[in-house]
């Protein structure tokens, strides 16, 4: 193979002054912080696959240079004014105070706040690259980062390193005295406390490593599409994925906002690259993810996980937003022709992002939006979708939208051609594609809309003892989506063997920070202000348990969906189930009749109530933790539950 030559320069040779210095710096970082693999040629090799010379891998490429030939071309991401001045993207700053000083007073207003609220903390870097493009991140990707690539249909593959999902366990909330009442603490919570002063050690551990880079990467971008109820967000991180990353998730400003961007609401110190000292307080390994509401920042230590940046900002906005009176939810959306918006709350594996992307009706947002007085947002301004087992047939919006300026994490791809082996789990499972929302043809654009119509909360149950559907009183809705149940079923996990119940308060527990009470009270408030029906959706199975039963059929899920679109559901009968105390419609059109009440579909009905029993006690067993609601329920919820 041809090998890459290099020209040597006057600035090559100062870039390798203090070589030695950054080499000891990174050796002792990896003797911190192993990766998974023995080092980072050997996940590269993980990346790639070898060469299969046979019909079927010809075809592919064929049929994949076919697919980027005939692709659409890509959608202006950024608006921009001719006639107002752009600010400079690359800024070289010199290490002499006073020609530093000279050098940040040329430079526009606005960068000088950020430079000003960078020396702050100390942070002091040599080279700031600020706001770039799609396209500039693509090359500083390309010429810094070896792990990075460009697949046949124009994605960037990168690698997460060690870490390829988030470390809940490892995140971090400053308990101080204008927020640690608000936050939820103690039994079930995913917040744990740390105070001010190792905070600061954290962050000061983290500016101290960025100092150390010969670049960063600044990003200044929103979070949330309504103007009023939005927050202004800073990255500062030292790799370019991880700045194309956050481009693509937060909704991207045009030049006028960026220019007038000021100070920031909240700040990103992503140092994901250099560990936490695991003897510092309160920490229990290499990996630290830390929240201040006060000093109004968040620092990334020991993972390179981007995911993480994306739920703090949501967790930061799961705080911010309900103390505005504005209801934050992790949910998908969609909206009618006629404006009718509905919501889609459901764990992994229950259809949210399936059921989401209907053709016939935009997509607001696939994963985080909030609810306000004139209607529900998107928090972001793109989607992180999965990618393990991707097909185009199966999720064609999603595999359409992976093209240039989409980010593929920790996929494998062919060594020649660069197609990608979406059903390769050679590094992880959880492999994923982060792409702004314009890349969906049917989004919804601005990601706004009005008040929503219908809730749906989807579940799949793999006891088989559920309804495919129910219509949900407002008190059911808030105990439902309290307790965010599904199910795994054995083979999802090591370990699994029988269908084992699986609960995630309000559908998204991890990112909580007030009590869940907290949530479902603002939900049944909102729904009974705008008229707002609920239902539960079982996409699990019928006829018995998981190896017994068979999985509900997406086409009848879908009818079902149709039916409360088209307001069937509305109008039908009901009857009422046993234990559970749901309303299951008598008969839904597109659905067979005996499969709406699930003892129906049982052969074996002793069984079926014997099961019932069990998932009932499951239910009880985990809503035990949330009763009295920590103050926010005039209402013992727990009677609205099975019996």
């Amino acid at each position: 193979k041809k090998t890459r030559k290099y020209c040597s320069t006057p600035e090559f040779a100062m870039s390798q002054a203090g070589a030695p210095e950054r080499d000891d710096v990174r050796r002792l970082v990896n003797e911190a912080h192993k990766p998974r693999a023995a080092d980072m040629a050997s996940l590269q090799a993980l990346q790639k696959t070898q060469k299969e010379k046979d019909a079927t891998v010809a075809l592919r490429r064929q049929e994949s240079i076919s697919q980027s030939l005939a692709s659409k071309a890509v959608p202006q991401v950024q608006l921009r004014s001719i006639a107002f001045k752009k600010q400079p993207r690359h800024v070289h700053l010199p290490q002499s105070p006073r020609s530093r000083a000279s050098m940040e007073a040329k430079q526009p207003e606005a960068l000088q706040d950020m430079f000003h609220d960078m020396g702050d903390v100390g942070l002091k870097p040599v080279n700031v690259y600020h706001n770039l493009t799609t396209a500039e991140l693509y090359e500083h990707a390309l010429k810094y980062e070896k792990s990075s690539h460009i697949t046949s249909m124009g994605a960037l593959a990168t690698l997460s390193g060690a870490k390829t999902g988030r470390s809940p366990r490892d995140k971090r909330v400053v308990k101080d005295p204008a927020s640690q009442d608000d936050i939820w603490w103690g039994e079930g919570s995913p917040n744990f406390e740390m105070d001010e002063q190792t905070f600061k050690l954290n962050r000061e551990r983290a500016v101290d490593y960025l100092n150390m880079l010969d670049r960063i990467y600044v990003l200044d971008a929103f979070a949330g599409w309504e103007a009023g109820s939005r927050l202004k967000i800073r990255v500062v991180c030292g790799r370019p994925y991880h700045a194309l990353f956050m481009f693509n998730m937060l909704v991207r400003p045009t030049e006028e906002e960026l220019a007038e961007f000021g100070t920031p609401d909240f700040t990103i110190y992503n140092a994901g690259a250099f560990p936490a000292n695991r003897y510092t307080s309160f920490m229990t390994s290499p990996t630290s993810i830390d929240v201040s509401l006060e000093h109004k920042e968040m620092v990334i230590l020991g993972t390179q996980y981007a995911g993480e940046m994306k739920k703090g900002v949501f967790s930061l906005m799961n705080y911010w937003l309900p103390k505005r009176g504005i209801l934050s939810l992790h949910s998908g959306a969609n909206v009618g022709a006629a404006g009718d918006v509905t919501m889609f709350f459901g764990l992994s594996g229950t259809g949210k992002t399936t059921l989401s992307a209907d053709a016939s009706r935009p997509l607001i947002g696939d994963d985080e939006h909030g609810w306000g007085d004139r209607g529900v947002f998107n928090i972001e301004g793109g989607c992180y979708a999965k990618a393990i087992g991707l097909k185009a047939e199966n999720e064609p919006e999603i595999f359409n939208a992976i093209k240039f300026g989409t980010v593929l994490e920790n996929v494998v791809f062919d060594d020649d051609s660069r197609v990608v082996d979406y059903d390769a789990s050679t590094i992880t499972e959880n492999t994923r594609a982060s792409y702004p929302i314009e890349y969906i043809d049917n989004a919804h654009i601005p990601c706004l809309a009005g008040h929503p119509k219908n809730i749906i909360m989807l579940c799949c149950d793999a006891f088989g003892v559920l309804p495919p559907v129910a219509k949900l009183t407002k008190e059911q809705a808030m105990y439902y989506f309290i307790s965010g149940y599904t199910a795994k079923v054995a083979g999802t996990e090591q370990g699994v063997t029988e269908p084992e119940a699986t609960f995630s308060a309000c559908f998204g527990s991890a990112f909580l920070m007030w009590h869940p009470a907290k949530y479902a009270s603002m939900l049944a408030d909102k729904m009974e202000a705008h008229g707002t029906s609920a239902w539960l959706i079982n996409t699990g199975w019928t006829g018995g348990a998981f190896g017994t039963g068979s999985r509900f059929k997406l086409k009848h899920t879908r009818a079902i969906v149709h039916a409360i679109h088209s307001g069937e559901l509305e109008r039908a009968e009901y009857e009422t189930m046993p234990v559970f105390r749901l309303q299951v419609p008598k008969g839904v059109t597109g659905v067979p009749s005996e499969a709406l009440m699930p003892k129906n579909a049982w052969v074996d009905k002793e069984n079926y109530d014997a099961t019932l029993e069990e998932l009932a006690a499951l239910f009880k067993e985990n809503f035990a933790q949330f009763r009295g609601g920590d103050g926010h329920l005039g209402v013992d919820l727990s009677t609205y539950g099975p019996l």
